[in-house]
């Protein structure tokens, strides 16, 4: 696990702004293309659920289109 902590030492030396995002691509590993496609696909809902007054069901939306095909990724705190 020295992998992660090296990883850890290193966010923790940069920009607040960037620091989750740094530990959470060395945690997770995660490739470029399967982000892109969760972003496009976000995008799709977004445009499809134009005029929906209830953000909540926007998220369950969102949810709901990857159910099972991902782990949730826990916050940082």
């Amino acid at each position: 696990s020295s992998g992660v902590e090296e990883i850890m030492k290193f966010a923790k030396s940069q920009n607040d702004h960037y620091r989750d995002g740094i530990t959470n691509a060395g945690i997770y590993h995660i490739r470029t293309s399967v982000l892109e496609c969760i972003n496009n696909k976000i995008k799709v809902l977004k445009r499809v659920a134009y005029g929906y007054r209830d953000l909540d069901y926007f998220f369950l939306r969102i949810r709901s289109a990857f159910r099972g095909k991902f782990t949730p990724i826990p916050t940082i705190g």
